[in-house]
């Protein structure tokens, strides 16, 4: 039996602006229409002998994951594993994820099942290779090691981590081999010694091993991380939705557990951890460098993907899905617009786009949360223009799909129906329900408890004006929702 991890979270700082927090990267889509998130998941369901498939994100995330799982579903029914969701109430790093969502499996499934572990923004070209690894790291976990895999260098590499391992093979098993020791990003002399010298791996955070084994270590190098991670999950509220299982992580207890990595918590420290070298053509999508080599070049190696026209211009990558974007005599370099943010950057200097997202972040911008259109489990809405005492939204509701019951502080609200129809409840109209059609409108005065829902086929759509000395998203009362949110 075996029991596949996606663990999906992280706030992809290094792909703004397709990448937000609130839209993180294993949402980035690619030209065969899945994303990263689909693509781990579709993987996790063909590795032989799955059960079922967890999800490890944070509470925000749940409704655009259950989107992207029901969109996988429909596109690839011959998928028969359930998802299970395991929400983080807020990020603790992967050694807290990693405990608790083993515990889920202890409880559920037993501490001998086998647990893959596998990150949500990388991609695997040779799926037949990983399986083959895997098939491996198996039998190795069925006798108490902590397995992990690491990849076989292609090149002096310093953005990732390395694993030096012993030359001799686990006796029984000449396809793993135990682990000296783990070895932070190099610099490039020494990742060079460590790509001619054979003795060395890319550190890819993917791991195997039985729940007994993962709490028998964690007792010896962390056991208060275990304990915590424990009682979040048996203190944690679980339930069902839409047929997934869902265990909400208590917060009192996970947020005990502190900050740090498998790796530092216990891979560093334990004797039973071993690795199998592979090859599955494996990359981590973890700049927009990396995005840009998965599309071929023309024959001045440009990449462009979108609408762009390119004039006198060389080894530039060009993401443009709305607008089009001109180049001209301009080389190396980095160029990605959306409808409310444009990155230029040098490819040489393609890491350092997380220090633009802090900025934003220390200033208090929303742009490195939000995109223009911010998807919610109801639907989306778009911000269309927005003033200093005035914004006005564009809002989709799903059939089926109903806001929660709240209340605005500091902002009146008033909305026209274009498409479909809405059910409304405006406490200043009463409390009963009234229905809108298009051209039809309400006005909702501050301080007055309303709802939207959409009791129709087809897709709810308004505009929002809103009007108010404070317009934040933040300026909400929910005294009910269907959601869960608070």
């Amino acid at each position: 039996m075996l029991i596949p991890v996606v663990m999906c979270g992280g706030a992809g700082t290094r792909l703004w602006p397709v990448s937000r927090e609130s839209f993180p990267k294993p949402l980035l889509r690619f030209s065969d229409g899945l994303s990263l998130f689909q693509k781990a998941f579709l993987r996790a369901c063909r590795v032989p002998g799955t059960i079922d498939v967890l999800v490890v994100t944070n509470q925000e995330m749940y409704f655009l994951l259950q989107d992207e799982y029901l969109q996988l579903k429909t596109r690839f029914p011959e998928i028969t594993q359930q998802a299970g969701f395991v929400l983080e109430p807020v990020g603790r790093n992967t050694a807290a994820a990693i405990a608790s969502v083993t515990e889920v499996v202890r409880t559920k499934y037993g501490e001998n099942t086998l647990i893959l572990v596998l990150p949500a923004d990388h991609l695997i070209g040779d799926e037949a290779a990983l399986n083959h690894a895997i098939s491996h790291a198996a039998v190795a976990a069925q006798q108490s090691c902590l397995v992990t895999f690491g990849i076989k260098p292609a090149r002096a590499e310093t953005g990732f981590g390395y694993i030096e391992f012993h030359p001799t093979p686990i006796s029984n098993n000449a396809s793993v081999h135990r682990v000296k020791r783990f070895i932070e990003k190099p610099h490039a002399s020494l990742a060079q010694i460590f790509f001619d010298g054979g003795q060395h791996l890319w550190n890819a955070g993917m791991f195997c091993f039985t729940a007994k084994t993962l709490f028998t270590e964690l007792g010896k190098h962390a056991p208060e991380l275990a304990d915590a991670a424990i009682a979040a999950v048996k203190s944690g509220q679980h339930g069902t939705l839409h047929s997934d299982a869902i265990i909400q992580l208590n917060r009192a207890a996970f947020e005990k557990i502190p900050s740090i990595s498998i790796d530092h918590a216990v891979m560093e420290h334990s004797t039973q951890v071993a690795v199998v070298p592979c090859d599955p053509d494996w990359r981590d999508i973890g700049s927009w460098l990396s995005v840009s080599e998965l599309s071929a070049p023309d024959a001045r190696g440009n990449r462009v993907e979108g609408k762009a026209l390119l004039y006198d211009a060389d080894n530039c990558y060009i993401r443009a899905d709305e607008r089009l974007v001109g180049v001209v005599g301009v080389e190396h370099l980095i160029i990605v617009d959306t409808p409310d943010a444009l990155l230029v950057v040098h490819r040489d200097r393609a890491q350092d786009v997380k220090h633009l997202v802090a900025s934003l972040r220390q200033n208090g911008h929303l742009a490195h949360k939000l995109h223009r259109m911010v998807k919610r489990p109801w639907g989306t809405y778009t911000i269309l223009e927005e003033g200093e005492r005035f914004k006005i939204k564009r809002i989709v509701v799903k059939p089926g799909a109903s806001l929660s019951l709240q209340m605005h502080r500091h902002r009146s609200e008033h909305w026209t129906v274009v498409q479909g129809c809405a059910e409304v409840l405006n406490s200043a109209n009463g409390e009963k329900t009234f229905m809108l059609q298009p051209n039809e409108s309400t006005y909702i005065p501050t301080g007055h408890k309303h709802r939207l829902a959409n009791p129709g086929m087809v897709d709810l759509v308004l505009i929002e004006v809103q009007c108010g000395e404070y317009l934040g998203e933040d300026d909400i009362v929910r005294f009910d929702d269907r959601y869960g949110r608070p």
